[in-house]
């Protein structure tokens, strides 16, 4: 199974936080792993963040970076249509990335022809419009 991760999911796999280890445990369990170029950015933002607000230090958002970085060839990097994330995020009332993270999920199933593409992400309304967009989204099932 190819696993579509969007920050949200990715972000967990470097910070303790809700659902981190069922987000390491899809990650760990998928045949391939795959994400949006924008993925990057928005990971060091989210890090820049929780720093800013004291969660993490700053040892540890170097560290997450670079391990990132050094991992990052290793992902399945999926480009994808800008008017194709336009109209998604106009349709389902997405925020302008995670529109785009939608259209990267939906170009790589796309690409491999419908199989097994699982959709991983914390963001509520990202997956509904992915569940209704026909994805196979995971959901956390512990509290």
């Amino acid at each position: 199974m190819i696993l579509y991760v969007d920050t949200s999911c990715l972000l967990k796999c470097y910070i303790a936080e809700p659902h981190c280890i069922e987000a390491r445990e899809w990650v760990a369990a998928a045949d391939a792993v795959a994400t949006s170029r924008v993925t990057y950015p928005e990971m060091a933002a989210a890090f820049g963040q929780r720093q800013r607000r004291g969660d993490v230090s700053a040892a540890l958002v170097h560290r997450s970076l670079r391990h990132l970085s050094h991992r990052w060839t290793e992902l399945l990097l999926v480009d994808i249509t800008e008017i194709r994330a336009a109209g998604l995020a106009l349709r389902h009332a997405l925020r302008g990335f995670d529109a785009v993270q939608l259209a990267a999920a939906l170009a790589l199933r796309a690409a491999v022809g419908g199989g097994d593409i699982a959709f991983a992400s914390f963001d509520e309304q990202l997956n509904r419009a992915a569940l209704s967009e026909g994805l196979i989204v995971l959901e956390p099932t512990r509290p």
